[in-house]
């Protein structure tokens, strides 16, 4: 018998219908597995193991699970998974009962193959490995394969059973998932146990999310200081033979220059505009291409206001009834090995009337941009209105559409018009227009082109000019969007650029950073950790815009205080890290270096002067006594603070101040002394600059001390 383990209990049941398709008979339904021929069919839910906590590795010295000091930081000479728990602690009973359905098959003396039918990426593989590998401790191994699918139509799952690797093949892939797994465990368990217990707030510190929230904090807070800067520019909107014809010069002048912004224009408006050129042709326009998942999201976001969360959960769900292909893929082209499966598919939508061809393009076809998966595609079952929901459908249609466009047999025709225009010797201005004359494609798919309506200008022509000079302001940047947020994270390095990732055509070095690991998350995790970012209250999303909240500006200035950057630089190097361990550069040990390395940093001892010291000591540390009240002063979530606010003093100290964190060692010094040394690094809320400062006991109040400076 071959046994079959599934990710999910849908997987299992698409598995089945596979099997039925191809002549396998009818599935026999049994207590947590189906029996079809000569398969046995099992499943898990998704993660049934997960990694065990700090305490299986260095008990608490005090007993107990309390979160302590005294066992951190923590960095397993080898990590142990058990069975995943409930929130409480308490061992789940339908994870238990599964993982016994799953060892009793594994072990039945008639099972010689074992498949893995996890999701086909790095996280699939290792939830039914692990599911294996507890399964069969100390028992003599049985040959495993490996089931992957693209898709999950019954052809594509009985063309994949008689086409299965050794699940050896899948090792690196393996040993990429371990590795994640254990670095964000050594991140996410170390970092956030320690920040928590600095601040005295749960803080959740991860390798993915804090640069995403970061990202976040750090565009708004560039928009909530931005300071605009007026300028004049020279503008002429005269018409020309009816027609308003907008020239805007080149040239800019400061707010205190309006004199010689209008000299300037005096000396163009007494010079003759001239058409110089006119240049009109026939272009064809070609289509989008295919959709990545971000890219799909980035359309829905942007069209439907549709969270990525949402549209995740769609293209899933759609994808697990077998109507799309799979769908945490970040690749926009097709293997030219799917080339006869594209093929059905165009056939079966001609069938309803779309007039598509197949074509043999490298803007389609490209294996060098191809890391696991292909682009998201229909499948050959095409869905009626009935069978889907609203939300469904508008998901589908965005997919078939794109599709639907990239093969269209009519292609969409415009006419680019471009006008030069010279005024004396002063300037020439370029005016380009387009005019869609046959749409084609476009029928199918939305398009953001908006034509710009030129007049019927010939070489020659004058053009009338007015031109003025119009107060303008710089504009601060705009906050982050479902698309801008996913481009940048698909690409950190990427300069910020006007024109959207949709209309650029070489797309060679986002697909290079991808491949090297360098942008933050992946299609797969991506989606999640963005929603539990949103679920902590760091961030929010209205419509299609991302704003940091109070909790997500609290946790980047506390981890900045704390010294744990977590910038998309050290992201990167740990993504790149890992596409080694893909590629079987490196081994898993190398990759956790890194991680346990910059982890080490931050716990490690520092001995610095007080005036560069920025240690803020722990939620709850006693540094002195009120000089209102003589109680003890503590640590507290925003600073410093007496015991005595409960009798109604009001001694306290923001930490940050003015930009520079308050040391502990600097307030000991200051409630003892009543001045502390001078402390380097204050910035000015007013100027912005940087300066130093002594703090210094004056009535029971701090204030800063320039004197000796």
């Amino acid at each position: 018998m071959i046994l079959i383990i599934a990710e999910k209990p849908s997987l299992a049941r698409n598995i089945a219908d596979g099997i039925r398709h191809s002549g396998g008979g009818a599935p026999r339904r049994q207590d947590g597995f189906i029996e079809i021929g000569d398969y046995l069919i099992t499943w898990a839910f998704g993660h049934l193991f997960s990694l065990s906590d700090i305490e299986a590795y260095a008990p608490n010295p005090e007993g107990g699970n309390r979160w302590t000091m005294r066992n951190l930081p923590c960095f397993p000479k080898e990590f142990t998974f058990e069975l995943r728990k409930n929130t409480d602690g308490s061992l789940d009973p339908g994870v238990k009962k599964q993982f016994e359905t799953i060892r009793a098959l594994c072990l039945r003396s008639d099972v010689d193959r074992i498949v893995n039918a996890g999701d086909a990426d790095r996280e699939g593989e290792i939830i039914v490995r692990l599911c294996v590998s507890h399964a069969m401790e100390n028992q003599p191994p049985k040959q495993e394969y490996r089931l992957w699918l693209p898709d999950q139509t019954p052809e594509t799952i009985s063309q994949a059973l008689s086409d299965m690797k050794s699940a050896g093949e899948y090792n690196n892939l393996a040993n990429e998932g371990f590795a994640r797994t254990y670095i964000d465990w050594l991140y996410g368990v170390n970092l956030t146990r320690y920040a928590t217990l600095k601040t005295g707030t749960l803080l959740r510190v991860g390798r993915v999310i804090i640069p995403i929230v970061r990202a976040i904090y750090d565009r708004d807070m560039a928009i909530r200081h931005f300071t605009p800067d007026i300028y004049y520019a020279l503008v002429s909107r005269a018409e020309t033979d009816g027609m308003p014809l907008e020239l805007t010069s080149k040239e800019k002048f400061p707010r205190e220059q309006l004199a010689q912004a209008q000299a300037m224009c005096a000396r163009y408006n007494g010079e003759t505009a001239v058409v110089t050129s006119v240049k009109k042709k026939k272009d064809t326009i070609a289509p989008g291409k295919l959709y990545s998942l971000s890219k799909l999201q980035n359309f829905l976001g942007k069209k439907y206001k549709m969270s990525m969360s949402e549209s995740l959960e769609i293209v899933q769900g759609l994808y697990e009834k077998g109507y799309l292909t799979y769908p945490r893929t970040n690749s926009e082209y097709l293997a030219t090995a799917e080339k006869d499966k594209i093929r059905k598919i165009i056939e079966n939508a001609k069938k309803l009337g779309y007039p598509l061809v197949f074509k043999e393009s490298k803007t389609i076809f490209d294996d060098s941009k191809i890391e696991s998966h292909s682009a998201l595609t229909p499948t050959y079952k095409i869905p009626n209105k009935t069978q889907l929901s609203e939300r469904e459908m508008l998901v589908y249609s965005a997919v078939f559409r794109r599709f639907a466009a990239v093969f269209c047999a009519e292609e969409c025709i415009a006419h680019r018009t471009e006008i030069k225009i010279a005024v004396g010797n002063l300037e020439e201005f370029t005016l380009k227009g387009t005019v869609i004359v046959e749409k084609g494609w476009m029928k199918y798919d939305d398009s953001t082109m908006k034509d710009r309506i030129l007049p019927p200008l010939k070489k020659g022509d004058t053009v009338q000019i007015d031109f003025q000079p119009v107060e303008k302001e710089t504009s601060p940047p705009k906050h982050y969007t479902i698309e801008t947020l996913n481009n940048y994270l698909k690409n950190p390095f990427r300069e910020d650029k006007a024109k959207s990732a949709e209309e650029s055509t070489d797309d060679t070095e986002d697909y290079r950073a991808i491949f090297e690991g360098l942008e933050l998350g992946t299609e797969a995790t991506r989606t999640g950790i963005i929603d539990n970012a949103r679920k902590s209250g760091y961030i929010e999303l209205k419509k299609d815009v991302y704003r940091i909240l109070p909790e997500g500006e609290f946790l980047i200035e506390s981890l900045s205080q704390m010294g744990i950057s977590m910038d998309k630089y050290k992201t990167a190097e740990v993504g790149r890290s890992l596409k080694r361990v893909f590629r079987g550069e490196s081994t898993v040990a190398d990759s956790l270096l890194i991680a346990e390395n910059e982890i080490a940093q931050v716990f490690g001892a520092r001995s610095v002067p007080v005036g560069d010291d920025t240690d803020i000591g722990f939620f709850g540390d006693i540094v002195g006594k009120c000089p209102l009240c003589g109680q003890d002063v503590t640590r507290t979530k925003r600073g410093y603070g007496c015991r005595g606010y409960r009798d109604g003093c009001k001694f306290g100290v923001f930490s940050p101040l003015c930009g520079r964190a308050v040391p502990k060692s600097a307030m000991e010094i200051l409630l003892r002394d009543g001045r502390t040394p001078p402390l380097r690094g204050f910035i000015s809320k007013k100027s912005g600059k940087s300066f130093d400062a002594a703090l210094k006991l004056e009535n029971g109040e701090v204030k800063f001390d320039f004197s000796g400076q």
